[in-house]
């Protein structure tokens, strides 16, 4: 017990000192723990996410419009193995991550259970939900564990992108016909509330936040990323005139911040217990997808043993 006490303030030591933790670094089970599940979540966010946008591939208004999203969904597939790939250097398979996820087990961004109805759904998507990914993740880049924090910083930049090709579909649409405005209105209005749910509970009322902070995986609590979040993106609705569905958003002169309302917390819940608008939808999608895919994998490992290398490894 001594000696785990010493290896636990050596490892916070180096933490604090400002060094990564790599994976075959001595580190505490709890650490590791919640490692596996902050970032597999992360990971089965990524390839769920995909689902929302896909679904308007083909009926993108132009082929540029239709380019650019093909192109951020594809970003979106690799964000997915880059983060599988820094979760199992903890010693997790991504076999075992998927099952979780398949079987609902493992839990995915409450944002990818709400439907999108119409093309400006996709622009807000970009601009909210993609912009409230990069208030969290540039955080993240500079987490503790070395992994997590290189894969971070790729993503990151793509993220960015994707937040500009959302939010010049909103600034088009804001500034088009009555009946466009109208529509990304309407997409503002379905996606504030849930965007603001991103970022998890108050910091109160979550159980995982004390040693994420502690061991330096997350350098933000919840509430002061949604702070940033709002501050960020409220004059942007201004500034392309879209009003923030909030009667209770006010600018606070004394604190250079925007107070906002209160999130339907029970709204919040029930769609991370598996009873929102499309989480059996979105789980269905995916199951079907890995068992269609089921003859990919078989080929790629067979592939591998006819080559003398372990299935699942790179060349």
């Amino acid at each position: 017990m001594a000696e785990d006490n010493g290896k636990l303030e050596r490892f916070e030591a180096r933490i604090n000192a400002g060094e990564k933790i790599e994976p075959k670094d001595w580190m505490p089970e709890r650490y590791r723990q919640q490692l596996i599940r902050m970032m597999s979540q992360h990971a089965h966010s990524e390839v769920v996410g995909m689902l929302p946008e896909g679904n308007w591939i083909t009926r993108a208004p132009s082929l540029r419009r239709k380019m650019v999203l093909l192109a951020k969904v594809q970003d979106e597939a690799g964000h997915g193995h880059y983060l599988y790939s820094a979760t199992e250097t903890l010693g997790v398979t991504r076999e075992e991550m998927l099952e979780k996820l398949l079987s609902g087990k493992a839990k995915y961004s409450n944002i990818f259970n709400y439907p999108t109805l119409t093309w400006a759904d996709i622009g807000v998507i970009g601009w909210l939900v993609d912009g409230a990914a990069i208030v969290n993740q540039t955080m993240l880049a500079k987490t503790s564990y070395g992994p997590y924090s290189r894969a971070m910083i790729r993503i990151c930049k793509e993220e960015n992108f994707h937040k500009k090709q959302g939010y010049e579909i909103v600034a088009t649409m804001a500034r088009g016909t009555p009946a466009q405005r109208k529509m990304v209105q309407d997409a503002l209005n379905r996606w504030w509330w849930p965007t603001l749910m991103m970022f998890g509970p108050h910091d109160k009322d979550s159980p995982n936040s004390g040693d994420l902070l502690r061991w330096k995986v997350k350098l933000k609590t919840n509430d002061e990323l949604r702070q940033r979040f709002v501050d960020i993106t409220v004059p942007q609705a201004h500034a392309v005139g879209l009003t923030i569905p909030d009667p209770e958003l006010r600018y606070n002169e004394e604190t250079g911040h925007w107070e906002f309302g209160e999130i339907d917390w029970d709204e919040f819940w029930r769609v991370i217990r598996g009873n929102g608008p499309c989480n059996k939808e979105r789980l269905a999608a995916r199951r079907k997808a890995h068992q269609e895919g089921a003859w990919v994998r078989a080929a790629a490992e067979a592939y591998a043993r006819k080559h003398g290398r372990e299935p699942g490894k790179a060349a």
